[in-house]
């Protein structure tokens, strides 16, 4: 008799609280996980914790000499300096996210559980941006946090929305958008927060448009986010292969998976062979359907080279392990996605380059007091996210996490993490584009931006440590793609073999998360093991007439109903249905959602 799927998505209480029993002959069972970034790190937990598999037959294959994937944050022993590739922003309702964490101990609080510590630093120190956007040279947007969006363009979202994704493969955001919309706060807001380009991908801006609209009211001052106390290699990472290793898994380093051949017949698919070089030496791993294998396909942060204060970070780069093994992949079967659609033609307008930078006097903390408007060795949250520049020609922007950082940061240490979003342009004070510029280069332009008088900038830049990365694949999420180019977590009729990460496709969620991370680690280990017990659904927040009420009300400036500019018909229609409400419940909401 077949074996029914037990896989499925589950909401409320009922199911979250319960252990998962058993799952059949996981006894017989080990699994390969390709990479040790987030996902592959959750998978690992997942197939312990819920999956009840012995930690001593998980096998972690990673390229690098440390574990973490694109969540790293290191500090550079030659220049002295710490190194961040960049941070993620979390929320609330990340649901697999703070179920993993849930479970995982905290190396600060061993007593407390890394949801724990993370839920009471958040309670105690709220993120609360007071500068959001600032132009001419550290003056803040005056708009009071309007999104200045026109009716047509609040129109074009509402389309997006209705938009079934079939309909939108292969299509930008610019192809959807009218000047209009490009022109408002809302977009400023939304692309410096997420990352999107106009060329960007307009089905992934609908997911994100409906997996976030919870947010429209919170854009100007980013009050909905989370973050570590410490950066997120430390709180999140570390505590995660701190579990894994006392359960017994074995990490593998310096070991470059090749490709993994799959035997395919109508019915099934099974992975056989792992062919990989591991610290120089080629090896073969024979595999049985009882091997399950995990690969985290593609990397944004694949062939990343760094610069120091004097020299640019190098832009040539080999294509990358992690790509090439997905190119090897999916030459075997088309359910396996098309690489070349993220890796491939990248446009040039791109972020490309961000920069940590280390200060160790405190020369800028006055510009960072007067801009936003909180004292940066204070202990509190300073920036909560991204303080866009808007007229900065490489829409330049930066982030001031909680000092220290690091837990072995010093005193009189501060850092700041940079980046731009059009780094092919040349900057309004160095004239040169972000890949071509040294450390001391991009720090001299944000210090400009900051509003440092420019007879300062230069020292304060050569006393800083700042430290370049070029990272040719970190939007490559955002690529437009139809439907089919990322492969599903567990391909069709695959019995061991599943994608991992923001490259694999499920239903629903917005790549460049944890969550997404997390929640494709999840969905393929309860399935490759038949775990009885459910994946947290995506939050449903476009399916709350709540949040869409107060959406509406945000996304048109805090106007009522009866207050928008619209043709004339549209206001009749708005008029009768007003009349017709009146004193129901749809009344008593739309009161207060202060539509009316």
């Amino acid at each position: 008799m077949k074996e029914v799927c037990l896989m499925h998505y589950s909401n409320g209480n009922y199911e979250a609280f319960i252990n998962a029993e058993k799952p059949k002959d996981v006894d017989n069972k080990s699994a390969y996980i390709v990479g040790s970034g987030l996902a592959a790190l959750a998978a690992a937990v997942f197939l312990i914790r819920d999956g009840h598999m012995k930690g001593d037959r998980i096998h972690v294959l990673e390229e690098l000499a440390l574990p973490g994937g694109s969540m790293d944050a290191i500090y550079n022993v030659a220049d002295q300096a710490y190194v961040m590739r960049g941070g993620r922003e979390m929320e609330p309702h990340f649901e697999t996210l703070w179920d993993l964490f849930r479970s995982i101990p905290s190396l600060d609080y061993p007593d407390q559980s890394v949801l724990d510590e993370f839920y009471r630093e958040n309670r105690k120190d709220p993120c609360y941006s007071k500068t959001r956007v600032i132009e001419n040279r550290g003056q803040e947007l005056p708009t009071d946090g309007d999104l200045l969006l026109s009716p047509k363009a609040v129109k074009e979202i509402l389309n997006l929305v209705m938009t079934p994704e079939k309909d939108l493969q292969d299509k930008k955001i610019n192809e959807v958008f009218d000047d209009e919309f490009f022109k408002s706060n809302f977009w400023l807001y939304w692309q410096t927060m997420f990352a999107f380009m106009p060329w960007a991908s307009a089905m992934e801006m609908r997911r994100y448009l409906m997996r976030f609209v919870q947010h429209v009211a919170t854009l100007k001052n980013l009050s909905s986010l989370r973050f570590t106390k410490y950066n997120q290699y430390e709180d999140l990472i570390m505590p995660l292969i701190s579990y894994l290793k006392k359960h017994g898994v074995k990490f593998h380093y310096d070991t470059i998976v090749d490709n993994i051949i799959v035997n395919r017949t109508e019915d099934e698919k099974v992975a056989t062979e792992i062919k990989m070089t591991e610290k120089g030496e080629p090896k073969v791993i024979k595999l049985t359907p009882n091997d399950l294998v995990f690969v985290t396909n593609g990397s944004i942060t694949e062939s990343t080279t760094y610069g120091d204060n004097t020299h640019p970070a190098e832009q040539k780069h080999e294509l990358g392990p992690s790509w090439q093994l997905w190119k090897n992949l999916a030459a075997q079967d088309e359910d396996f996605g098309h690489p070349e659609k993220f890796c491939e033609n990248i446009p040039a307008a791109n972020w490309v380059i961000s920069a940590t930078v280390t200060f160790t006097n405190d020369d800028i903390v006055p510009y960072i007091e007067k801009v936003n408007k909180k004292d940066p060795h204070s202990g509190s949250i300073v920036t909560s996210g991204p303080t866009t520049i808007k007229d900065s020609n490489w829409l330049l922007g930066y982030s001031i996490s909680r000092q220290p950082q690091f837990h072995k940061q010093k005193p009189n240490e501060l850092i700041v993490w940079l980046y731009g979003l059009y780094s092919n342009t040349k900057g309004n004070y160095v004239k040169k584009t972000m890949p071509e510029c040294d450390g001391i280069e991009l720090c001299e332009e944000w210090l400009y931006h900051m509003g440092v008088p420019e007879s300062e900038i230069k020292k304060m830049a050569i006393d800083a440590t700042t430290i370049p990365n070029h990272m040719p694949y970190i939007t490559s999420y955002f690529m437009p793609r139809a439907l089919g180019d990322r492969p599903k977590v567990v391909p069709k009729n695959s019995k061991n073999l599943a994608f991992i990460g923001n490259f694999a496709e499920t239903e629903r969620d917005t790549v460049f998360t944890t969550e997404y991370s997390v929640r494709t680690a999840m969905e393929a280990v309860y399935t490759l093991l038949n775990v009885d017990r459910g994946v947290p659904e995506v939050f449903a927040s476009a399916f709350d007439v709540r949040m869409l009420m107060n959406a509406m009300y945000y996304l048109n400036d805090r106007k009522k109903l009866t207050e928008l500019n619209l043709p004339l018909p549209e206001k009749l229609m708005v008029k009768e249905g007003l009349k017709k409400v009146k004193g129901t419940y749809v009344e008593e909401l739309l009161k207060k959602y202060k539509l009316i």
